[in-house]
C-alpha cells in the first residue's frame, strides 16, 4: 500500500482525537497480529449507538476475504470488550478497501 491509514471521526472533536489515538494504539497490534494491516478507522456517533468501522488491508496475498474480515472482527471485539475504550453502545464492522 502506497497509503497510510486514515481516520475519519465526526462529530467528535477533540474527545474524538484522543479516542481515535487510544484505538489505534489499541487496534493496531492486534491487527498486524494477524498479519494484516489497520488500513482505516471510521467512528460515527450516533444517538444511542454509534458505529465503529475498522477497514483492514493485506499485501500478504490477494487481498482480503470475508474469511479474514471475520477472523479480525472477532479478535478486534475480544479486545474492544477487555478494554471497553467507547463509551455507550455502537455497533463494530470489519471491512476491507477491496470488499
Amino acid at each position: 500500500m502506497g497509503r497510510g491509514p486514515i481516520f475519519r471521526f465526526w462529530g467528535t472533536g477533540e474527545d474524538g482525537a484522543m479516542l481515535r489515538d487510544k484505538l489505534t494504539a489499541l487496534l493496531q497490534p492486534v491487527i498486524a497480529g494477524l498479519g494484516y494491516d489497520l488500513w482505516e478507522l471510521e467512528f460515527l456517533p450516533g444517538r444511542g449507538s454509534a458505529l465503529l468501522r475498522v477497514y483492514i488491508d493485506t499485501e500478504a496475498h490477494e487481498g482480503i476475504t470475508v474469511a479474514d474480515c471475520e477472523r479480525a472482527s472477532r479478535a478486534v471485539s475480544e479486545t474492544l470488550d477487555a478494554a471497553d475504550p467507547i463509551p455507550g453502545n455502537y455497533t463494530l464492522e470489519v471491512s476491507s478497501p477491496g470488499v
